[in-house]
């Protein structure tokens, strides 16, 4: 045959073939790069995006931290128990003589009362320091020995800690008397300090210990 099948590209004066266009390039450039490159491209970029995003934001805050003013600090919360000033002057207490028996009974009183009761400690006295003690300011101060007191039968007496006491209120203190042992005690409580049977309790447990339970109990003592 003598016609040949025409091309629809044309060959440029090097000889290679052009598109039918005449513009030299392909009609899809996207379409001419290489798949895998491309693909290479983007894991790049997106890891390169994935280290800068921590590091920004670790500038960012060290920026803030930086800026932000140091936070004062708070302030110390008194304590509930804060410490009261007291006296450590001796304090006046009087010193009966006693029999060898009473005499006995207090010593071994005193030699295992405690240094301290709640936050009173001990202060020394001016005479007795084998019959007597003192605590705090204003002194609450305990005796030991002497006159067993007398109260009408109808008194209210108070057990604490197995010691029972009779209560008797003074202008300036309220004085507790053991009223269940051998050998009488007597614990005197400023009026500034409330509810004074809780300041015999300590005092109690050491009477239980060194001071036998004795004499003519009241009823309502009886356990």
């Amino acid at each position: 045959m003598d016609e040949m099948t025409t091309s629809s590209a044309a060959l440029d004066d090097d000889g290679t073939r052009e598109p039918a266009d005449g513009t030299g390039e392909p009609a899809d450039p996207a379409a001419a790069a290489p798949v895998g490159r491309d693909r290479t491209i983007r894991g790049a970029a997106l890891l390169a995006t994935l280290i800068a995003l921590p590091i920004t934001l670790l500038v960012a805050l060290l920026a803030f931290t930086k800026l932000t003013p140091a936070t004062p600090a708070a302030a110390p919360t008194p304590s509930a128990t804060t410490a009261r000033v007291q006296s450590t002057d001796p304090v006046q207490m009087a010193a009966p003589a006693l029999a060898a028996r009473p005499a006995t009974v207090c010593r071994a009183l005193l030699s295992q009362l405690p240094t301290s009761i709640r936050d009173l400690a001990q202060r020394p006295v001016t005479a007795g320091p084998e019959q007597n003690a003192a605590y705090g300011d204003p002194a609450l101060t305990v005796a030991c020995g002497g006159t067993e007191p007398t109260f009408p039968s109808t008194d209210e007496v108070w057990t604490v800690n197995r010691v029972c006491w009779h209560l008797a209120e003074e202008a300036e203190a309220t004085v507790l008397t053991t009223v269940d042992r051998e050998t009488l005690i007597a614990v005197r409580v400023p009026r500034s300090y409330e509810q004074p049977l809780q300041w015999v309790s300590p005092i109690s447990s050491t009477i239980v210990a060194s001071v036998p339970s004795g004499g003519a109990i009241p009823s309502g003592c009886q356990r």
